[in-house]
């Protein structure tokens, strides 16, 4: 599905990061009006760079290169900076039913989960629309 949009797929073929402090940084990048732009960064990073987004040296020099402070990241990075935050929207998203990545709520009525064609989301908003 990567090929056939266009996009390259190379993730680490040994590791799977450990995204809570991505999480957290991304949380950051929301509250600093940067969340877009250090999102993309870090999905470039691991779907097509084969980064570790669980680094915290990688992940820091992507966020600054994203546009985040330098200091404001290493002081997310050191404590528990935005984790409630982190958490309480895990919880929420397990409780709409989403249980793993990616998961979509379409119109806060319709969840599509998993990895689909576009024909799944074709049928979705139609359904949506009726």
């Amino acid at each position: 599905m990567f090929e056939a949009a266009g996009l390259t797929y190379n993730p680490p073929p040994d590791m799977i990061p450990n995204t809570l402090r991505a999480l957290r940084v991304t949380e950051l990048a929301r509250d600093r009006d940067l969340h877009g732009a250090v999102h993309d960064r870090l999905m470039d990073a691991y779907w097509q760079e084969a980064r570790d987004i669980g680094d915290p040296g990688e992940l820091r020099a992507l966020a600054v290169e994203a546009g985040l402070d330098a200091v404001e990241v290493d002081e997310a990075l050191a404590g528990d900076a935005f984790r409630d935050r982190v958490y309480g929207s895990t919880a929420q998203a397990q409780q709409i039913g989403a249980n793993g990545i990616p998961a979509w709520l379409l119109d806060r009525r319709l969840l599509v989960l998993g990895n689909q064609p576009e024909e799944a989301f074709e049928q979705a908003f139609a359904q949506l629309a009726s």
